[in-house]
């Protein structure tokens, strides 16, 4: 079987864009094409001011662009010319229809596939197509009906299950160093040598130890498994920190203590407002709609409670605000530090964030937002979705205004609130900053990463997640 030399990928987003970037860098030797339908998407690619922001993915894109790395819209001239499709579109929770709020939607993976069936032309011969949207299992057996039903002479398919472990923040380190490859096919002679080709390409740079090969749904379960289990941990530490807020524990020392035991190890264990991004909640819901289908209702419930604690976390840090600022924020000015669901990125989808302000919106409460990645537009597209604000997506402009800096945010502020964990937070002046709020000051640390006894000494009124700092007297109950 001839080598890979040249790889298309549909979807120029998150996934496709740094994974195919980091491929044509580290195979000089393969010509590397990412297309998407999306014109402007394309052209900020191609451009200085790239359409997502990853610490190192600037240099990567400056060094190969124009060499072996394209970023095209002419999707069919890109599949035809490929050896190796990857499919890395969007498979968002369906929002109606069977399985609604939990069911994986892989229209755009449907669409992908029959693109590629059209385009590919009589007598091409061999094509690896590769999923590496995150898809529910035997998604790549759909694929596979797609293409063998519309299959024309002289042209065979091999579709393989190859899933991203991406950290958005650490997307370039971890497509660099990765923990394992994982690479799932059919258990044929050409489904091993379809395998053996993708493995070639990864094997440019990445250890042979660390590139697993297994069935294609085994990978494809391995994937939803390991994102279940990552939110699983937070919403544990998570359920930890309600405890070491009603007794006077702190959960960061229990978080060291627990952490110290090889057997569960240190990560994952920071107790925040919750997880967010597009991959935990998505993929927990999936695996829940999964376990329904396959009549395993208490698997399902298990799972589903992961995503429930996340939610109850949100709801339990939003009420504490309003607890402490009276029990009424009515009219009251609270500033947000943070918006994107992490630091290093610039992705808000499903970011604790929109959650909190929902909360305080809802309340009566006048929001001031910074962050230094996401722009007011997409803020703005935030907070007027329909579950966010179903009455009147219009009163968000009245009531919300973003900001270019954090102290002119802060000025006048009943509160400030950290909900993203963004380096720059730890180190601003923050006397400058309760100079200009209104007092008392409060400041609502979400992330745990502040230096509370310093502000304390500043003189604001400071509160964290699992961690009394303005301890009440508590008669427990053990009973």
């Amino acid at each position: 079987m001839s080598p890979i030399r040249s790889i298309c990928c549909l979807g120029a987003g998150y996934v496709g864009g740094p994974t195919c970037c980091i491929m044509a860098q580290q195979c000089p030797d393969i010509t590397v094409t990412v297309v998407d339908k999306s014109v402007e998407r394309i052209a900020a690619w191609n451009s200085s001011n790239l359409p997502i922001y990853e610490p190192g993915l600037q240099e990567v894109v400056e060094e190969c662009r124009g060499k072996n790395l394209h970023f095209s819209t002419d999707i069919e001239q890109a599949i035809k010319q490929a050896d190796l499709v990857f499919i890395c579109v969007n498979t968002p929770t369906k929002t109606f229809g069977l399985g609604k709020g939990k069911a994986a939607d892989l229209k755009y993976v449907e669409l992908a596939a029959r693109m590629i069936a059209d385009t590919v032309e009589e007598g091409q011969g061999r094509k690896i197509v590769v999923e590496k949207s995150t898809v529910p299992v035997k998604a790549a057996e759909s694929i596979s009906n797609i293409l063998r039903h519309n299959i024309k002479p002289g042209v065979t398919f091999q579709v393989l299950s190859n899933p991203e472990f991406l950290a958005e923040g650490t997307a370039i380190e971890d497509l660099l160093k990765p923990d394992r490859v994982l690479i799932g096919g059919e258990e044929t002679k050409e489904g091993k040598e379809a395998i053996s080709a993708l493995g070639e390409v990864y094997r440019h740079w990445v250890p042979q130890e660390r590139i697993i090969t297994m069935n294609t749904w085994s990978s494809e379960l391995s994937k939803l498994a390991a994102n279940a289990f990552l939110a699983q941990r937070i919403s544990s530490i998570n359920s930890m920190s309600a405890v070491c807020e009603a007794t006077g524990a702190d959960v960061s020392e229990v978080a060291e203590a627990i952490g110290r035991d090889t057997r569960i190890g240190p990560k994952f264990l920071q107790a925040s407002v919750g997880f967010g991004g597009s991959c935990f909640q998505k993929d927990i819901l999936n695996l829940v709609y999964i376990s329904e289908c396959l009549n395993l209702p208490e698997v399902a419930e298990y799972w589903s409670q992961v995503v429930s604690f996340n939610n109850f976390q949100r709801f339990r840090f939003s009420q504490r605000i309003v607890e402490c600022l009276f029990n009424t924020i009515t009219d009251k000015k609270i500033c947000l530090f943070g918006f994107a669901f992490k630091k290093n990125t610039g992705d808000t989808r499903e970011s604790a964030a929109i959650y909190i302000a929902k909360h305080l919106l809802d309340e009566g409460a006048r929001l001031s937002i910074y962050d230094p990645k996401v722009t007011q537009q997409q803020m703005m597209m935030e907070l007027t979705q329909p579950n966010i604000s179903p009455e009147s997506p219009d009163r968000i402009y009245n009531l919300v205004t973003c900001h270019s800096d954090p102290y002119s945010a802060a000025e006048g502020s009943h509160a400030v609130v950290v909900c993203t964990e963004w380096d720059e937070f730890v180190t601003l002046d923050y006397a400058r900053i309760y100079n200009t709020m209104t007092k008392p000051a409060f400041l609502f640390d979400g992330r745990k990463i502040l230096d509370h006894e310093n502000l304390i000494k500043i003189g604001f009124h400071v509160e964290t997640i699992g961690k009394r700092l303005h301890r009440k007297n508590i008669e427990r109950s053990w009973n």
